[in-house]
């Protein structure tokens, strides 16, 4: 409805009730002709942008077969590339809008996947396989339970902590096999898992976090219109992030116990827990620089953006983007720390006295 004054008087018209989206779908197209522009600077700022002229055929879809033209200011194309063409039509005068949405990326992913998979089975053998197999139970239990139970808006602390002990539980026993040791690692990584997590939870409410540190919070909390806690979602994927470290560390720890109470019977078990924690030390050593580094890896772009801000040091930490992932690996961090006393002390209680000295050959002379 619009309103204007005439004369005094208002004057009341009505216009369309309802504003039409534009549709839009995403075909894939193959890059017949390209014709680079000259360079340009993006408009309100010093920022050089590359722009190119792309003729291209639509190889799927509705449009299949036609032939389009569109410049391209996006990711730079050659002849020959295949892409996914974002094409937008405007209901009111059916015009016609074409962008490059995204390159065809699925058979790079596709070939690593297969690379992968070869060097797990050749040098993995049957064990590489098993893990392999771990892995694709944990991946359904995260699209199939832990993403469905939060989207639809179950507390997602709770459903977080809960498929992270069956990760741990289908992770350990398909790929170690139901064995004291294997036992032992999966009580050391549950009894870690809640520890870490009652800090982890203090940690994000201590902090007055959030859980919005990116667009897609925001774009998420719209579209469920709310009703996901994205504080508790900022929970759970710290808790899940820190499965990786925590099964690396606890296996490692249970599978060295079991060795050593195989190689040396007569060792007591606090000896056994002594030479255990010696290994565990030198493991937490390697693992904490590694996870460090891989939280900065993954962060590049913000470091390099605080390089160039002019604000303080201390403000930008205490940012809730940086200062959610400086949580994030601190909770990791802890969690690495107390899963080797924890898994070592309880592997070492299970498995001492349990695990007979290792049979020595003797050769036979004649």
């Amino acid at each position: 409805m619009v309103c204007v004054v005439l004369g005094g008087m208002p004057f009341v018209s009505f216009a369309q009730s309802a504003v039409v989206a534009d549709t839009q779908t995403f075909e894939k197209a193959k890059v017949l002709e390209v014709q680079a522009l000259p360079a340009a600077t993006l408009p309100g700022t010093d920022t050089a942008v590359s722009s190119q002229t792309l003729r291209a055929e639509i190889l799927d879809g509705t449009d299949k077969g036609s032939v389009i033209t569109f410049e391209n200011d996006y990711t730079q194309l050659s002849v020959g590339d295949v892409f996914y063409a974002r094409h937008e039509t405007n209901p009111m005068d059916n015009t016609d809008f074409w962008s490059v949405s995204d390159p065809d990326r699925l058979p790079v992913l596709g070939g690593l996947a297969l690379v992968f998979i070869a060097l797990l089975f050749l040098f993995g053998g049957i064990q590489g396989l098993r893990g392999l197999a771990s892995l694709v139970g944990s991946f359904f239990l995260i699209f199939y339970v832990l993403i469905p139970g939060i989207y639809h808006g179950y507390p997602a602390a709770w459903v977080s902590v809960g498929v992270a002990a069956l990760i741990i539980l289908v992770g350990s026993y398909i790929t170690h096999g139901f064995n004291r040791a294997t036992t032992a690692a999966v009580l050391g990584m549950v009894a870690t898992v809640l520890i870490t997590g009652l800090g982890a939870w203090w940690a994000v409410h201590a902090a007055h976090l959030s859980g919005f540190t990116s667009e897609e919070n925001s774009y998420l909390n719209f579209d469920v219109r709310g009703k996901i806690d994205m504080l508790g979602l900022l929970f759970g994927g710290i808790m899940i992030g820190l499965l990786g470290v925590l099964y690396d560390i606890a296996i490692g720890q249970a599978v060295a116990v079991e060795e050593l109470c195989g190689a040396g019977a007569h060792l007591t078990r606090v000896e056994i827990y002594r030479r255990a924690l010696r290994i565990g030390r030198e493991h937490i050593g390697a693992l904490v620089n590694t996870l460090a580094i891989a939280y900065v890896g993954a962060a590049l772009p913000l470091l390099l953006l605080l390089q160039s801000s002019t604000t303080g040091l201390w403000f930008i930490l205490n940012n809730e983007l940086f200062a959610s992932e400086i949580i994030r690996i601190l909770i990791g961090s802890i969690g690495l720390v107390l899963a080797v006393p924890i898994t070592t002390l309880i592997a070492s209680y299970m498995l001492h006295g349990r695990i007979s000295e290792p049979k020595t050959i003797h050769a036979h002379h004649h």
